[in-house]
């Protein structure tokens, strides 16, 4: 079991003496001692240290007692890991069961456990595994593990990996999905629709439904079914831009297929997730920062996530290794080229990734760091330069004023669609909210959906800093202080002034209502509002 989620476990075994204790290091941090220095000045009876798990029970006893007043100040200080909700949701990844795959890629590791290219020991699939697969049980236990070090989880983001989901039965979709909502709501429902109408006022919402998929299993069929479902994101792995390099590491799709992949995704408003990899058999440093210029032209991912391509033992790729016709690049290659190609990413652009979390003991040879992103990040800083891509600029932790917040509009063409990319950005040009407002162009490809007919569509909204409980304000915090609202209103007066007729937006089962209340009603797969 992952070290991090065994805290919901620990705390059952928390003693009455170790509350006790944890509850005057708690009177400690609010008199204003750091944290470290309070736990530091009262030790164990055994030597050892409070943990951050048993502060946050502490904590909760006593506010749910109402010894204590709520107080946000003092929880985010305690918490473990404050990053995981510092993008303003709470993540939660589960994976889908092993599957035939129908890719025959020469880089993805095989194992008979795992879904295809996942391995045993990466810490989501080790969650995965220890729970068979079963979709209820994944998302049951990380949100009590979250909870238990101090996490909200009431706005969740599922993020649904393995393999590809669309080659997955759809029964097995729709139940898969089904059971990740009864988890969510706590109660078990017949059917999806039940589940879903449940979710819409239950305490933990779910504000984004991620899949991932392969170019080639994308048409409008299959865009129906994602939006009955509720995915609102699609992660897609597109690898490599060069027909050439595809071919030969066996991928199984074009980059004309991908192109027309990202069409339909946009025009049905979908958010856009695209996996890029460097260091693919037929690739060199140089030939990748060709490739990487070619994401920006028609492309334009609203997210990437950047995966090098790691020798692994049981892939394909590992025979080519041993005939000496494949070199993984060096740690060093990597961080120069990373470093490089992050300068180039666009404004409206999230890097979620820069390397997998596979363990360094599967590496054959090549880099083993799985802290590339830190070791990129201090390069740039060595050149004295930084990236700007969103996730960059979050203000994360950062107090806010809303008055001092300056709104912005960073237009840009894609094959389909005339992209607006708003936001509210700090004095110090940190990114607080942002919307992407698609405005669809004469050679979009035609959806045939009923609720984006001559509509304006809303592809994301989203407020950054600490995630939040629904209805809950925070001094100083960006979410709860009406700037999807105000982003919200001026996609309007845009689209509006453009001659559309409505304005749709890709609403998360758990936002309808937040979409409601801004005048938007539901349509047959998304939420509408006539202008």
């Amino acid at each position: 079991m992952d070290d991090k989620d065994r805290s919901w476990i620990e705390l059952r075994k928390v003693t009455s003496e170790k509350l006790a204790l944890a509850r005057l290091v708690l009177e400690d941090i609010r008199r204003g001692r750091q944290v470290m220095e309070a736990v530091r000045q009262r030790p164990l009876p055994d030597g050892g240290y409070i943990g951050k798990n048993t502060l946050v029970a502490a904590y909760r006893q006593l506010t749910q007692s109402g010894e204590w007043p709520e107080d946000a100040d003092l929880l985010a200080r305690i918490r473990l890991k404050p990053v995981r909700t510092l993008s303003g949701v709470t993540t939660v990844t589960v994976l889908t069961k092993p599957y035939p795959c129908p890719g025959k890629c020469i880089f993805c590791p095989t194992d008979v456990r795992m879904p295809k290219s996942y391995l045993p020991d990466e810490p989501g699939a080790r969650r995965a595994l220890e729970h068979a697969f079963d979709p209820f049980e994944q998302v049951a236990s990380r949100l009590e593990a979250l909870e238990a070090v101090g996490h909200p989880t009431e706005k969740v983001e599922l993020l649904i990996l393995g393999g590809t989901w669309s080659a997955y039965r759809r029964d097995y979709q729709e139940w898969f999905v089904r059971r990740c909502f009864d988890a969510l709501n706590g109660v078990e429902a017949q059917t999806l629709e039940q589940a879903q109408r449940i979710n819409e006022t239950a305490r933990r919402r779910n504000v984004g439904l991620v899949i991932e998929t392969r170019p080639d299993h994308v048409d409008l069929k299959e865009l129906a079914w994602l939006r009955y479902l509720g995915v609102t994101k699609v992660q897609m792995g597109v690898q490599s831009l060069d027909d050439r390099i595809l071919s030969i590491n066996q991928r199984g799709h074009t980059v004309a297929e991908s192109l027309q992949a990202v069409d339909l995704l946009r025009a049905a408003g979908f958010k856009i997730v695209l996996h890029w990899m460097p260091n693919l058999l037929g690739a060199t440093p140089e030939s990748d920062r060709e490739d990487f210029v070619r994401l920006w032209q028609d492309f334009c991912p609203d997210e990437i996530k950047i995966y090098p391509n790691q020798l692994l033992e049981n892939t394909d790729l590992y025979a080519y290794w041993l005939r000496g016709e494949y070199r993984p690049y060096t740690t060093s290659e990597l961080i120069d080229l990373i470093a490089d190609v992050k300068l180039t990413i666009p404004r409206y652009c999230r890097v979620n990734r820069v390397i997998r979390d596979i363990p360094s003991t599967y590496v054959v040879e090549g880099n083993k760091r799985t802290s590339l992103r830190q070791d990129v990040h201090r390069e740039l800083q060595r050149r004295g330069l930084s990236c700007q891509c969103i996730r960059c600029r979050e203000v994360r932790g950062q107090k806010v004023d809303p008055s001092r917040l300056e709104l912005r509009n960073q237009v840009y063409e894609t094959r389909g669609a005339e992209e607006n990319f708003l936001s509210f950005n700090t004095p110090e040009d940190r990114l607080a909210a942002f919307l992407r407002l698609s405005l669809p162009l004469a050679g979009a490809p035609r959806t045939e959906f009923t609720d984006l007919q001559h509509a304006a569509i809303i592809r994301e909204v989203h407020v950054f800093g600490q995630s939040l409980p629904v209805g809950i304000d925070y001094r100083g915090a960006a979410q709860h202080t009406g700037l999807g609202a105000a982003l919200i209103q001026k996609a309007e007066e845009i689209a509006r002034a453009r001659g559309y007729r409505q304005l749709a937006v890709i609403s998360a089962v758990g936002t309808r209502r937040y979409y409601q209340r801004q005048g938007f009603s539901s349509g047959e797969l998304y939420m509408v509002k006539p202008l």
